[in-house]
């Protein structure tokens, strides 16, 4: 069903309070070129506007090439849904130091690809699909094409497998559980539950009377909420505020819905936990202490695909790629190469 307005969602909120919290440290990115990408050489990178089908029409994704490697092609799956490829930025060092081929993406609807209206198109069964032809058009395939998602991208990620595994070298599902309905089951009863309890209630409250788009909502969620388990810097870096910034609300909403407490939009029953089996090619599985989702759920993933790996983060949280960089980068760096022999 289309919907009559744009909602007011987090993201929309969050940004207010970042823009006066974290103004000095913001970083507002037009146009993202491949000259940003120091120390790897220009002509080494290439951004490619990729044509979609879609059931409604043709439209093109934005992608961004660095390095060449015939062993090795990763393709990045940002969350939101419809976030931006920005905040995952931080892989680029670290992958074009092991000389990896990878792409950053802004799937369809976020900010750097096109953005059609069409309701419909917000589904994870399309969202698949969309992946699907972009692996075609990087030339990847089975003997090379690792996808790494990260929340959001770790469910797309998951569902690909369960699709089109054949086309797959590895599979790396970052800080997402495998149910939709466990992950809110989680926030509510244990997460929530580590916040002040007078600071719950007024966020119960608010949550209650559906007023979402009040600035106090944030202002509550900001420092006992995001600073906890989304990422846990002192200062949140500015490719991540960026991210927040061209963040596509209205997708956002339509599929998550509006609470960090839970899932209400079309992703509220997503659930592919007694399918976890199917997945046949190496799988590693990363949770951190501190995240929105279990740790010890994504433990169990990982001994319930044939091949599974776990990597926790001690120090991590939802982004822990930021918050425990040195941990997470590393246990994906050596999957990689260890899966790429």
């Amino acid at each position: 069903m289309k919907p009559q307005h744009r909602p007011k969602n987090l993201f929309i909120a969050l940004l207010c309070l970042m823009t006066l919290a974290l103004s000095t440290s913001c970083q507002n990115i037009a146009q993202k070129t491949a000259d940003d990408q120091a120390p790897w050489p220009p002509d080494s990178s290439a951004i490619t506007r990729i044509p979609i089908q879609t059931p409604v029409g043709e439209f093109k994704v934005w992608t961004q090439r660095f390095g060449q490697n015939n062993k090795i092609k990763i393709l990045l799956l940002h969350g939101g849904p419809a976030m931006t490829h920005e905040y995952m930025q931080c892989f680029e060092p670290f992958f074009i130091k092991e000389q990896f081929e990878f792409y950053q993406y802004d799937q369809l609807g976020s900010f750097y690809s096109d953005q059609p209206k069409d309701s419909s198109l917000w589904t994870t069964e399309r969202f698949v699909e969309e992946v699907e032809q972009v692996r075609k058009a990087i030339g990847a395939d089975a003997s090379n094409f690792y996808l790494l998602g990260n929340s959001w991208g770790g469910i797309l990620a998951m569902e690909y497998a369960l699709k089109y595994q054949q086309n797959l070298k590895g599979l790396i599902v970052s800080n997402m559980m495998a149910s939709a309905p466990e992950y809110g089951k989680y926030a509510a009863e244990v997460l929530a539950k580590q916040m002040d309890p007078k600071v719950l209630a007024e966020v119960r409250t608010i949550e209650k009377n559906q007023d979402f788009s009040n600035p106090r909502y944030m202002e509550l969620l900001m420092p006992h909420f995001y600073k906890q388990h989304i990422c846990r810097l002192a200062q949140w870096p500015s490719l991540l505020d960026s991210a927040f910034k061209h963040a596509n609300g209205e997708i956002y909403t339509m599929m998550q819905g509006p609470s960090e407490f839970g899932i209400s939009g079309r992703l509220a029953q997503w659930d592919v936990k007694s399918r976890l089996r199917e997945i046949a090619v190496p799988t590693l599985m990363i949770g951190a202490k501190h995240d929105t989702m279990d740790p010890k759920a994504m433990e169990w993933q990982a001994k319930a695909v044939q091949h599974g790996q776990f990597l926790y983060c001690a120090n991590g949280s939802h982004l822990s790629m930021w918050d425990d960089q040195a941990v997470f980068m590393g246990g994906v760096v050596k999957f990689i190469k260890e899966t790429a022999k």
